[in-house]
């Protein structure tokens, strides 16, 4: 884990469905779209923070879900300026550092946001394998297709079972 000035750390979640889509959150307030994502605890490992962010942001316990793969490198995006909240400005952050994560739900679970204390997300939709690409802020699109293509095998791989 390797920390680079200005930039949180932060893993991000890609969860599918028995059907083979992904979750897709709506954020509060906002047509903004995005996979569930959160920044990575003091003494924390990217895995660790995984698991706890898919339950505090959405409501899926740990043991709802197999881990299908963990992306190898960390990819980062820089937040516009006129987008970063007050506590990014306030501690000089410009963007975020992330692990992406590709679980895949063992049982029917309900998403939930009531275990999230920043309320981030309002609603939430079952999506295809590219969809985000077209419906993400703009800013974060290149990471969104850098991490769908490097997770891509690993999709088909778990749905095409010959």
């Amino acid at each position: 884990m390797i920390k680079e000035p200005g930039y949180r750390l932060n893993v991000g979640l890609i969860i599918l469905n028995d059907n083979g889509k992904l979750l897709l959150c709506k954020r509060k307030d906002v047509n903004s779209w995005q996979f569930p994502q959160g920044g990575i605890d003091f003494n924390e490992n990217p895995s660790k923070a995984a698991k706890r962010e898919l339950f505090e942001e959405v409501g899926i316990k740990s043991t709802s879900v197999k881990l299908i793969k963990e992306m190898g490198e960390w990819v980062k995006y820089d937040i516009p300026k006129k987008s970063r909240r007050r506590n990014f400005l306030k501690k000089k952050i410009k963007g975020q550092k992330q692990k992406w994560f590709m679980y895949k739900l063992k049982e029917n679970t309900s998403i939930s946001f009531e275990n999230d204390p920043d309320k981030e997300f309002d609603d939430y939709k079952w999506v295809s394998y590219w969809y985000p690409l077209y419906s993400i802020v703009s800013f974060k699109k290149e990471v969104y297709r850098k991490v769908l293509n490097s997770l891509s095998s690993s999709f088909c791989n778990e749905f095409n079972h010959d």
